[in-house]
Parts: structure tokens; sequence; C-alpha cells
């Protein structure tokens, strides 16, 4: 099973993105990175509605089909999509539409397919176009509403992947990890406002579950990079926001990479690797879920799924104490083991996050972020999780 590393680079209409596209495949080769990369065509920007439309797709590949640092699976170009179970090119059916697609690209490069469909999965086996499919909302706990009984929201279940590769009859299967979801824009722009329970130590829950089915995954895409808008970013804060400054500006993600190393190396290896350094992850939200604020955007669609809450994933070399708090006159004492453990603990109004993992005495490791503090009186609604480290 192939166990390389490649970056998903979606694409869509605008004239813009080729060059951008260009620029990653020449930086690729450029630094002469082993990193590959692979298109992901962002189906609910791209007209798909008659066959001439396929030529845009069809440009992409012919451009960088067979560049060096293009992702291949099982000696062929790697494609994903974004949707694109909508897109007819002119033809009478799913399947009709997307094999026409093969054929054109096929004429350049030999393709294995991989979209995201958002359909039945039991219509898989009668779409025999794709080559695999990715399931771009496994990351998340989507089923959850307003209305779940509570003992489903705390820790829901994150195992949708199973519904999904019941039906593949062993294609390819791309399975979503994500760290977070929350977007805010008003009805005066793209009119997303909600919020994905990305609690229970979303990040670590879900890659536990990808191992879980490690056999039964060939490729793991982590949602997302550098999209901003949705506040599951994972690359530095750099570059143009599509006018999400205002919930992302002072809210690195970058701790989360550390993290996500470490159980990538994990889905690769096939075993957890031994953790030589003590370390802390901290994470929250900066206010009260049900604060007021005068944001002329409202409070996001799902907020009450959310628990105002610092999320802790310590890394222990050897068995230790770990002392939690928010507020100074509120400690919480924890034993953990040699190895990975999850704690949480209540954030107060005014408190911040603090975490110190102590052993015979001393303290091997500390979490204390300057730069966060839990506002009761938000001047705008942010949901974003604010993410730190111990160094």
């Amino acid at each position: 099973m192939d166990r390389s590393d490649a970056f998903a680079l979606n694409v869509g209409r605008e004239d813009w993105q080729l060059d951008r596209v260009a620029d990653c495949y020449a930086a690729a080769l450029d630094t002469r990175s082993e990193m590959k990369l692979f298109l992901s065509f962002d189906m609910t920007s791209i007209p798909a509605g008659e066959a001439s439309d396929i030529e845009l797709i069809k440009s992409y590949v012919r451009l960088f089909g067979h560049h060096p640092n293009q992702f291949r699976y099982e000696g062929k170009v790697f494609i994903s999509t974004f949707a694109g179970d909508q897109s007819t090119f002119g033809s009478a059916s799913l399947d009709k539409a997307w094999a026409l697609v093969k054929t054109h690209l096929e004429d350049i490069a030999p393709i294995h397919l991989v979209p995201a469909f958002f359909m039945d999965p039991a219509s898989y086996p009668s779409t025999s176009s794709i080559d695999g499919i990715f399931h771009w909302n496994g990351g998340w706990p989507l089923h959850l509403t307003r209305s779940s009984p509570c003992e489903e929201i705390q820790f829901p279940k994150l195992d949708s992947d199973q519904h999904h590769l019941r039906h593949l009859d062993g294609r390819t299967y791309m399975a979503a990890v994500s760290p977070w979801f929350f977007t805010h824009y008003g009805p005066d722009s793209w009119n997303k406002n909600w919020v994905y329970r990305g609690d229970d130590w979303l990040f670590v829950r879900r890659w536990e579950q990808v191992l879980a089915f490690r056999n039964h995954i060939d490729i793991v895409q982590v949602i997302s990079w550098n999209d901003y808008g949705e506040s599951h970013y994972l690359g530095p804060i750099k570059g143009a926001q599509p006018n999400s400054q205002a919930w992302v500006d002072g809210f690195s993600h970058e701790p989360w990479l550390r993290l996500n190393a470490y159980y990538a190396r994990a889905f690769k290896e096939g075993r957890l690797p031994p953790i030589d350094e003590d370390k802390i992850f901290v994470w929250a939200r900066p206010h009260p879920k049900a604060a007021s604020a005068t944001d002329p955007v409202p409070r996001p669609e799902n907020w009450e799924l959310t628990e105002d809450v610092m999320w802790v994933v310590v890394f222990a070399t050897a068995p230790a104490v770990v002392w939690l708090w928010s507020a100074e006159d509120k400690r919480q004492r924890f034993e953990v083991g040699a190895g990975v453990a999850k704690l949480a603990w209540r954030l107060e109004p005014g408190g911040g996050m603090h975490a110190d993992v102590v052993r015979a005495g001393h303290v091997v490791a500390r979490c204390h972020p300057a730069g966060f503090q839990f506002d009761a009186n938000p001047r705008l609604y942010n949901f974003n999780a604010y993410v730190a480290a111990s160094e």
C-alpha cells in the first residue's frame, strides 16, 4: 500500500487559480521535494452542464498530469473532486458523465478518479466510472443536531466510514480527518454561519478511529491546510484570506500540525510511534458559547452543541501528574501513564488555559498561553479554536 505524502490542490473556475497551481508544482520541483501534489476539482464552482465543460479539467491534467511531482496511485494520475454528483456534462446519468470525463482525460494520461460525491453509498456499485470515493464529510460528527440526546452529543461516533466501505467493493477509499469547523459569513456575504461539534478532542479521536480501520483505508486526507473561512486550517496564517480575519487572525493552529505528524506516522507504520518528549497540547474557544455579542452576524447555527471547556492532550514519556486550571483558585490534579492522555477542564470567564506536567516533583512540561483569555463579553462571535502547545 502506497504511504507517500501529497497535497490536494482544490481548484475552481477562476482563471487566476491555474497560475497558483503552476506555482505549487514549480516550487515542489525547484526544492527537489519528495512531496507530491494532486488536483481536486471543486465541482460547485466548475461548470459541468455540457461536454465542452470538460475542457477546463483537461487543461489542468494536460499541464500537470505528467509532472514529476504529480501524485500517482497504482501508476495512474490521481484526481479527486469536491462534489460532482450533480455534474452531467450533457450526459444522461452521473455514471455516463464521469465515464465521459475519464475518456477525455485518458487521452492525456491514465486516471485514478476518487471523487467526493455527496450521494447515497448504496449507489456506488452502479457508478463504475469512479475508482473509489473520498468521504469528505467523515471528518466531523455531522449527524448531531440541537435535538440530539445529550449522551449522543458528548463523544459522538465518528465511524461513518463503515457505511461507505460496505458498498465500495474494494475500490479506493479516502477517509477525511479534520480538527475543527466554524464559518461565520452573514447574508450579505456567503451566508455560511454554522459550527460542527469539534469538541471531545475531535482531531485525536478521529485519527484514532482511522487507525482502527487502517487495513480498510487507502488514503487519509486532512482537511485542511489553509481553509481559513471554515477554521479547519493547519498551516500558517499566511496570504490572502476570504474575509475571515475576524475569526482567524491571532488563532494559529500550527500546534495541531505536531499532533497530525504523530498520527500520520502511525497510519503509515501501523503502530503508534514512541513518545520521546513530554508535550502538552491545549485548545479552546475564546468565549462562552452563550455569550452575547454586538456582532451583526448572529451566533452560528449549532452553537448549542459546543462546550465551554479546554481540551488537553498530553504526550508523557513516563507516568506523571498533570495539573489543569483556568482560574488560579480552581486547580485539578490528574494522574496519567506513559503514552497519550486526553484530559479536559471547564473554562472560567476571565480565566486562561493552564497545564503543567509534573514528575518526581519537577515540572517537565508547561503550557500557559499568554494570548488567551476566556472573554465573557466578546465583541464578535468567534467559535474558532485557540491552539497552543508546550515548548
